[in-house]
């Protein structure tokens, strides 16, 4: 029990030392840029105008999230995803937009384009994508990155219901100020927190937050999993909403497998 604690901690020490690695690869959390936020005058609808490198929240034309119709997706041959997960020590982190989640070596995904590796996860109420007009509760935002610095993102939708015992050890340790970490008491495995099916809606989008980079590969599961009132209660704690409004398809297609 000792060498596993004493394992556990010096894989969340390697996270913390190297939590630059996993900015890189957030939904724009990058720290170097203007302050913004999710209402007022720094809300979703200045983005744009933050700063130069935020323009494309405001000109991009393949912008996320988006109103998926169910009966205009397309139905496709879409490849199913194959999920490669493992379980990892790991540290949960204030952003001061989220919630996020870095994993030691969460292991990754495949998909028609490729191998993406798990950088992080994290969480927004309610969620962003909405489906037939219908926002969820929350939604858990899986960012992955391949070789090439391209970013794919697996969006888990939740519902109200019982305990996620999946989410426990994150919901256990919410940091509750910004730029706080704690560590996760037990190893987590991604593929614990996805529902029983996989069939997916897909969309070439963005991401949600400035700078509101384009050329994202995104899956949204169609089966959602729960999460209890408590759960959402304590996230909405630390953040009430942030979520970022749909955006216009502009012309895209949207399938689904």
């Amino acid at each position: 029990m000792t060498s596993h604690l004493s394992i556990l901690k010096l894989a969340v020490g390697g996270l913390i030392a190297s939590a630059a690695i996993g900015a890189m690869a957030q939904e724009g959390h990058a720290p170097a840029h203007a302050h913004w936020d999710y209402r007022g005058k720094l809300g979703t609808k200045a983005w744009g105008d933050l700063e130069p490198g935020f323009a494309t929240c405001k000109l991009g034309k393949h912008q996320s999230p988006v109103n998926i119709k169910v009966s205009q997706a397309k139905k496709a041959a879409l490849e199913p995803i194959r999920f490669d997960y493992t379980g990892s020590a790991g540290e949960a982190v204030n952003t001061g937009h989220t919630v996020q989640v870095n994993l030691a070596e969460g292991g990754g995904i495949g998909l028609a384009e490729g191998e993406f590796k798990l950088v992080q996860f994290h969480f927004h109420t309610p969620s962003e994508e909405r489906i037939d007009g219908k926002a969820y509760p929350m939604v858990v935002h899986m960012v992955h990155k391949n070789d090439a610095g391209q970013l794919a993102v697996v969006a888990v939708l939740l519902k109200e219901g019982k305990e996620n015992a999946a989410l426990k050890p994150v919901f256990d340790a919410l940091p509750g100020q910004p730029g706080q970490a704690e560590p996760l008491k037990i190893a987590l495995n991604p593929s614990d927190l996805l529902p029983a099916k996989h069939d997916y809606y897909h969309f070439t989008g963005s991401l949600t937050t400035p700078p509101c980079s384009e050329d994202v590969s995104w899956q949204v599961l169609r089966q959602p999993v729960e999460i209890s009132k408590g759960q959402l209660a304590a996230f909405r704690k630390l953040y009430r909403m942030n979520a970022r409004p749909v955006q216009p398809l502009n012309g895209r297609v949207l399938e689904q497998s």
